[in-house]
């Protein structure tokens, strides 16, 4: 797919292979992420730096990443060198060295990476709270793996999972900007690998959500991270929409229910906001709050109040007016960019969607209704939610033991 933008004089380009973390067996968790960053380690015909060289030396850059569903290998470039783009990008993705001495020195890259994650409170309780939500599914696994499997991933697997996945009829290709469709055809055709189909990726099933409560202590720190969430509707419902619109309403800026119950009125945060993320076969909604420990109890029962508030009343008028007019500025800002229309393309085409103009978008929003928004907002109900606090020792207190 490719959106041509006449008000630029770049090109924004990626392969998007449908290979991630719900296709990983639970032993090699994190194959899909290792991969995307041998990728970038040679091929046959170029070394990492030419790789890299190849397009900052337009000015361009070359970037990649992985998410539970696919992983992306993107780049930009000037209007014109799109060519060059395309050759670079199939090279790295269908034809990668994988040598086991570059393996060694990305695994440990990728073991900083986790680390680094490891040291981020707020980074934890999400990760546990997907844990928790998605029950044992992939999708509440995390993408980076984890420092065992990590370590114990053989070169055999990466080698494995390239040749099932990374074959030209399981990969999206997507481009804005700059660009002639004629021209990414024709670049596709001369620089895409002649290789054989296979059977497509199986969908992930359908998961079963975890609810309740779970409380785990952690040594150090100042605050109590306390994130309470459901899972909702896959991407391609069309209630999706006004569950963008209830969630916005509830805690998605400064002039949002949450900010200004919890923060402004009480005082008891200085972040607090809600969220929701669409898979294949699932999406979820939810809200996260950052308390001092001793008053970790009071911002948890503030924040279950609004979200049982929310899923009794839904919005009032004046408040889905506001969020449609937000929400519609907001995705009209966020798509300015070559690389925003391409990675939105991309999603469309990876969950197999319709793809709509900007004003068409604009429209579906618009349209938005309160019943609507009234049946997404049942999704925050807090008997639906799991709810998972880390919890910091509060001053002169002991943590209680985690229980579920």
């Amino acid at each position: 797919m490719s959106e041509r933008l006449d008000s630029v004089r770049s090109v924004a380009v990626g392969l998007w292979v449908r290979q991630g973390r719900v296709h990983e067996d639970p032993a090699e968790g994190g194959v899909s992420h290792l991969l995307e960053h041998m990728a970038f380690k040679g091929t046959r015909r170029r070394s990492a730096r030419d790789l890299a060289w190849e397009l900052e030396r337009l000015g361009g850059a070359l970037d990649a990443y992985t998410t539970h569903e696919s992983t992306a290998f993107q780049a930009r470039v000037p209007a014109g060198d799109l060519d060059i783009a395309l050759d670079v990008l199939c090279d790295l993705t269908f034809r990668p060295r994988l040598e086991a001495r570059d393996l060694e020195v990305e695994r440990e890259v990728v073991l900083e990476e986790i680390a680094a994650a490891a040291d981020i409170p707020e980074d934890i309780a999400f990760e546990e709270h997907a844990r928790f939500l998605y029950g044992g599914h992939a999708y509440g696994e995390p993408i980076l793996g984890t420092r065992a499997t990590v370590r114990a991933l053989p070169a055999t697997a990466l080698a494995e999972a390239h040749r099932r996945a990374y074959r030209p009829d399981n990969v999206v290709v997507a481009a804005a900007g700059a660009v002639e469709h004629e021209a990414l055809v024709a670049g596709l055709a001369r620089w895409l690998p002649d290789r054989a189909g296979g059977p497509p990726p199986e969908d992930p099933p359908t998961p079963v959500p975890g609810i309740g409560m779970r409380r785990i202590p952690r040594d150090g720190g100042r605050q109590t991270h306390i994130v309470t969430g459901g899972l909702s509707v896959p991407y391609r419902d069309p209630l999706r929409y006004a569950i963008y619109v209830t969630s916005t309403a509830l805690g998605g800026g400064m002039s949002s229910r949450l900010f200004q119950r919890i923060r402004e009125e009480r005082g008891l945060a200085y972040s607090v906001y809600s969220f929701h993320g669409f898979f294949s076969r699932a999406g979820h909604v939810g809200a996260f709050v950052g308390t001092r420990p001793e008053t970790a109890e009071e911002a948890r029962e503030a924040l279950l109040e609004e979200l049982d508030r929310l899923a009794r009343e839904g919005l009032t008028k004046a408040e889905l007016d506001d969020t449609r007019s937000q929400l519609t500025g907001q995705f009209l800002i966020s798509l300015e960019s070559p690389a925003a229309r391409m990675n939105r393309l991309a999603g469309i085409a990876l969950h197999g969607h319709r793809y709509r103009t900007l004003d068409e978008v604009a429209a579906r929003i618009d349209a938005v209704d309160r019943t609507q928004c009234l049946e997404a907002a049942a999704y925050f109900a807090p008997d639906r939610l799991a709810t998972l606090e880390l919890a910091a020792e509060a001053a002169g207190g002991e943590s209680t033991p985690p229980r579920s």
